[in-house]
């Protein structure tokens, strides 16, 4: 069992692989380019479902058999080896983005038709599947490094898939956050493999316990966490979010938003819960930062008045949400040392929150699912309509009852409303920030989780009363919306369908269902010692307030959402429909009616314009330049004042201007014989030769006919030595 950990992971490359010569090679046997592309295909689908169907199995064997833990190491690879490991918290986030890729997969079909660069597209793909697998199933932080940079850097095609200007804007966006996150967090585990000697996850907590020197401990999560959060999109390093997703395509943004922002979270938690479990200042920052996050992405979305750009704010405030979440977890954990020296066995851990634990498990599990809807039916109205802007996509899906339905399962998990999975994981969120309590501090932390529901709330009614309840502005356009009785063929009904099903089901059983796959995932969070990856059952945790039985639909927890929706409602009335809409007329065929929706939101405030781009680009390298000059100034002052004193040159010797030194001397010796031969015995017939020169000319002739002699014999060896080979090869093979 434990080689289909592997399998696991190493099956997509091959299978990337695999396409890549379906769309590349054989076109004489395979014929005609539409054969071709069917067959690659039906081989990115078929991957996809055996991804799937291999990770349900292996989950199912693993739960079944009661080995809640699998453990494979691979030794000497990339030096420190790599180990990958599947527990109660893998197993189900394994299925989720198995299943999220299988469905993905299916509707990217159509939604590709027609495009460029399909082949490319799907060889990465496939690879990204790979990586976030290799991620997601990592035991030690070396193995989560190394497929976290190989799934940044085959996502980085998703972004540039349409290859104009704003796609490879935002690509370029992308590939910086990714690379500086990467670097920051490469030096993090530098720092950690010095003073923890090990980066393994069951030895983390142990080692960290037993580090003296906690300031560079800090310094190496405070790596981490830029790291991880860049990925997550994590305020303020969330500028990738609404650039990339509005340019990706659907499917890559239904990824992008619902899986790869989860490979950060996941990072985030693994050194939350097993650097900083019971640490005071660390569960303030990760609350702090998500506090901003969560706001910030809401606020942001309230204002966009592009479809796709309104649901990758949307992202960045859900990850703010389960951010808030941690930051309890951690502070609750410094609150209740009663539950920071428990023992089972030989294995010690801490005892979480359960209230926090089941509130990030869920809300992570459900902001994957609720995206994959929403994306994916974004895709749909953007395969027929080839816009994001509401103004142009308004009433588009009036009259398609089901896209509506689908669509508004989404809106209404996302939003909180009850008897949706969102509700449940709020709820269990925001009844952890209640029992923490932490006076007026806490209280403010309450309202800005409310107000940030109510956003959220305020913008999913925004867009699902401008695409599929009101009517375009233009009489002519909205005709043509109303012809169009469908959204896609079968495959896309499929997947959009499907995916909002799985969502709706989901939601509907809180305990039954929910519960369940929280309990499961709950080891993860316990910071276990002693193993690669231990597993402590529920019931040997002890001590009061631990397990909660939540009563979901009571009038206490209710009163939470119901704050939210009357928070979203009155945002929605009396902001969206009165301030971020304006009247605009016309004639003829032109002839509009109603409001179109403005984005009131300042061009300047563009964080990565006013601050990034400027920083990095110009500032930074002019300060730096400055720095570097002045050593380089005194490097050049003080090679100059060397070479003036001690090192000052020395007379060159005179240059001749031919022959060399010996010639030099013979014709020397040859002129004075020469002069005295003319003063004596030549007195009547004069010689007036120079040989020097002579003998320089009968020099250089010697030299050249000695390069002559060589390149000859040198052709005549080799010559003898192809005459030579061929007599041999003539005697060995006839």
């Amino acid at each position: 069992m434990e080689a289909g950990l592997m399998i696991l992971v190493l099956f997509p490359f091959m299978a990337g692989i695999l396409v890549y010569f379906i769309s590349n090679f054989g076109k004489d046997s395979w014929g005609i380019a539409e054969k071709r592309e069917k067959i690659r295909n039906h081989t990115v689908i078929l991957a996809a479902v055996l991804e799937f169907m291999g990770m349900v199995l292996l989950a199912v064997m693993s739960v079944s058999r009661g080995e809640q833990v699998l453990y494979l190491e691979l030794p000497d690879i990339c030096g420190l080896g790599i180990s990958f490991v599947l527990e109660g918290f893998r197993v189900v986030y394994g299925c989720i983005v198995a299943f999220m890729w299988m469905m993905a997969s299916i509707f990217s079909i159509e939604y590709f038709r027609g495009h460029k660069n399909q082949s490319r597209f799907f060889v990465f793909w496939l690879w990204t599947l790979g990586a976030t697998m290799g991620v997601f199933l990592s035991a030690d932080l070396f193995t989560t490094f190394l497929f976290f940079e190989i799934m940044s850097f085959t996502s980085y095609v998703w972004v540039a898939q349409e290859e104009n200007r704003a796609s490879l804007r935002a690509a370029g966006t992308y590939l910086a956050v990714a690379v500086m996150g990467g670097l920051v967090m490469l030096m993090g585990l530098f720092l950690l493999w010095y003073h923890l000697g090990t980066l393994a996850m069951g030895q983390l907590a142990q080692a960290s316990m037993a580090c003296d020197d906690k300031n560079m401990l800090y310094v190496a999560g405070l790596c981490l966490l830029f790291g991880f959060g860049a990925k997550a999109g994590m305020f303020p390093l969330h500028i990738w979010l609404p650039k990339a997703h509005p340019v990706a395509p659907a499917p890559a943004s239904a990824l992008l938003s619902g899986i790869l922002t989860k490979t950060g979270i996941y990072g985030i938690l693994i050194v939350s819960c097993n650097l900083f479990p019971c640490d005071f200042f660390w569960g303030s920052a990760v609350l702090t930062l998500g506090v901003l996050t969560m706001f910030g992405g809401a606020f942001l979305a309230v204002f966009s008045i592009d479809l796709k750009r309104t649901l990758a704010c949307s992202s960045m405030s859900q990850i703010g949400f389960i951010l808030v979440g941690i930051g309890v977890l951690g502070l609750s954990g410094a609150k209740n040392p009663a539950y920071n020296d428990m023992s089972v066995g030989n294995i010690l851990f801490f005892a979480p929150d359960m209230l926090a634990v089941h509130g990030i498990m869920l809300h992570m599990i459900n902001h994957s699912l609720i995206k994959l809807v929403l994306f994916l039916a974004a895709g749909a109205i953007h395969k027929n309509v080839h816009s994001m802007d509401l103004n142009v996509i308004r009433g588009f899906g009036r009259g398609k009852y089901l896209l509506a339905g689908c669509f508004l399962i989404g809106a209404l998990a996302i939003g909180g409303v009850p008897m949706f999975g969102g509700y449940i994981s709020k709820t269990l969120l925001h009844e952890s920030i209640v029992e923490y309590g932490g006076g007026s501090i806490m209280t403010a932390v309450e309202w800005i989780f409310l107000l940030s529901g109510g956003l959220t709330v305020a913008y999913m009614t925004k867009l699902f009363v401008a695409v599929f309840v009101e009517k375009n502005q233009k009489e002519e356009q909205q005709k043509i919306y109303d012809e169009m009785k469908g959204f896609g063929r079968f495959s896309t009904v499929f997947s959009v369908a499907g995916s909002a099903l799985v969502l709706l089901v989901w939601g509907f059983f809180p305990h039954g269902v929910m519960e369940k796959a929280a309990r499961l995932g709950e080891n993860f969070f316990y910071m276990a010692q002693g193993q690669a990856a231990a597993y402590i059952p529920a019931e040997t945790m002890a001590g009061e307030g631990t397990h909660h039985n939540i009563m979901y639909f009571s009038p206490e927890n209710l009163k939470g959402g119901l704050i939210s929706i009357l928070i979203g409602a009155a945002v929605y009335l009396f902001f969206v429909r009165k301030k971020l809409m304006e009247r605009e007329g016309g004639t003829g065929s032109e002839k509009t009616v109603g409001r179109k929706y403005v984005n009131l939101w300042p061009a300047w405030l563009d964080l990565e314009e006013l601050l990034y781009r400027p920083v990095l680009l110009k500032l930074l390298p002019a300060v730096f330049g400055v720095l570097c000059r002045i050593p380089d100034s005194l490097a050049d002052g003080m090679t100059s004042v060397l070479r003036r004193t001690i090192f000052r040159n020395s007379p060159l010797p005179r240059e001749r201007m031919e022959g060399n030194a010996f010639t030099e001397r013979v014709g020397k010796a040859l002129n004075l014989a020469q002069s005295i031969g003319n003063r004596t015995w030549h007195r009547k017939k004069k010689a007036h030769r120079d040989y020097v020169h002579l003998a320089a000319m009968k020099h250089a002739e010697f030299k050249e006919n000695n390069l002559i002699i060589r390149r000859s014999l040198s052709f005549g060896l080799l010559l003898f030595c192809v005459g030579l080979t061929l007599t041999l090869m003539y005697l060995i093979w006839w």
